[in-house]
């Protein structure tokens, strides 16, 4: 027998083909944005504009985001999922194109880059929601844990790089040729799901599209409602996402800047926080808890410490470690969430259930990022901290009472030789269709 001297790569049984092209579109998307946000900041500076343009610029993107969330999460149970990923991709691609166009050719305006801006965010709206229940219907619920865990990792690998090369790009040629790249990744990206294979027995009969959008959106209203420990957590995250972005986008610099040395030093500490990213997925391609929810909220408590360590204005490597832990502590709670969703949700209504995770997740961002001067004024920017760290806890506290969240189990344990699969229903242990097959089912 001739040895195999195949250069071809070798995937794990559960990468099936199906989940390749989703990893691969979402570290090419990945790569792009997060470099247009640090093209975006310069480009408004290169047009004239300064601190409060740079703030209407990104709002302008956040606003149709949270306005258009429900609506692209019921369009996305409605029509095949990744046919709405790639027109989203599309849309994302069109106005950042524009957007480079612009600021190269010197003609960009604040306004211009405002609605360049409210598009791109429009395109994340309909694709957030459908790119979760895709991803969540492709995997099978014995491997969610490490698949889910591999795709967080180039997520935020691409993140991490995406923004370092940003940064040497802009210095080097400019914030137009950073957008411009960030227009090709997402061209690239939609070409890639449009791979993706559905099988015509997986979608959604005609029949049950004959309702109407409010009638959807409503429906999976009930699903989140009916799950204390689904809306809890929603509700929890709405808060805990405002005060950290507000401890970590408006504090964090004025804490460096009076006590830490500068942008360098608070860069440091962002950098750490990635690598906790990044160590956190590696530890959940082993770790599989069996009571995924409350693993994942007693994680939560240490989303507080940057607050915390910026109150104490602590040193840079005492700082950066709390940002370190704190970076592996969402990854096991975002790992986690994702689990208990899949389990839980019934495959249909995944894109909308996600869009109200996603509502509730962003909503409350750019009022916590509004109140954040007000709240330093009021209590000193020290005291404000300590509000955002004691919030998270408070919150997380609140949450872990609720039975569900303490009790909920994974279910995907061998059971006779059969599998428990999504929704705790039993499947085949070999079952046909699945990732390893390279198919998904979308609804």
């Amino acid at each position: 027998m001739k040895p195999d001297i195949s250069l071809r790569p070798r995937f794990p049984d559960w990468a099936g083909r199906n989940f390749r092209l989703l990893a691969a579109s979402a570290f090419v998307t990945g790569l792009g944005a997060s470099g247009a946000m640090v093209a975006s900041a310069f480009a408004v500076l290169q047009a004239g504009g300064g601190g409060t343009d740079i703030g209407l610029v990104a709002a302008a993107r956040t606003v149709p985001l949270v306005v258009f969330l429900l609506i692209g999460g019921a369009v996305a149970d409605r029509l095949p999922r990744h046919r709405v990923m790639v027109a989203a991709n599309c849309l994302n691609a069109v106005s950042q194109g524009l957007f480079a166009v612009l600021v190269l050719t010197g003609r960009a305006e604040i306004w211009h880059m405002a609605v360049l801006s409210a598009l791109g965010g429009t395109g994340q709206a309909f694709f957030a929601p459908a790119n979760e229940g895709m991803l969540l219907s492709t995997v099978e619920s014995a491997h969610a844990s490490r698949a889910f865990a591999v795709f967080r990792l180039g997520v935020n690998g691409a993140n991490v790089g995406g923004a370092a090369l940003a940064g040497a790009l802009v210095a080097f040629a400019g914030p137009g040729w950073v957008l411009a790249v960030d227009a090709t990744c997402f061209a690239v990206a939609a070409g890639l799901r449009a791979l993706l294979r559905v099988s015509p027995a997986a979608l959604r009969d005609p029949a049950e599209r004959r309702g109407s959008l409010l009638g959807d959106l409503r429906d999976g209203w009930r699903e989140v409602a009916s799950r204390r420990w689904l809306w809890g957590i929603v509700v929890q995250f709405s808060v805990v996402n405002a005060v950290i972005t507000a401890a970590e986008s408006v504090y964090g610099p004025l804490v460096a800047r009076e006590h830490l040395g500068g942008a360098g030093p608070w860069g440091a500490a962002l950098a750490a926080f990635g690598a906790g990213n990044l160590l956190g997925g590696l530890l959940m391609l082993r770790w599989r808890p069996r009571r995924m929810l409350l693993a994942g909220v007693l994680c939560v408590f240490p989303f507080s410490l940057p607050a915390a360590a910026l109150a104490l204005a602590l040193p840079v490597p005492l700082l950066a470690g709390a940002m370190l832990v704190a970076g592996m502590s969402i990854e096991v709670f975002g790992v986690a969430w994702m689990m208990a969703l899949h389990q839980e949700i019934p495959e249909d209504k995944l894109s909308r259930v996600a869009a109200y995770d996603w509502f509730g997740s962003v909503s409350m961002i750019p009022i916590g990022a509004a109140l954040a001067g007000p709240a330093a004024d009021t209590f000193g920017l020290y005291g404000a901290l300590w509000g955002c760290a004691g919030l998270t806890v408070l919150l997380t506290g609140g949450v872990l009472t609720l039975p569900e969240v303490r009790r909920l189990r994974r279910v995907d344990e061998p059971e006779g030789g059969r599998t428990v699969a999504r929704g705790g229903q039993p499947t085949p242990k070999e079952p046909s269709g699945g990732i390893g097959e390279g198919t998904a089912s979308v609804s």
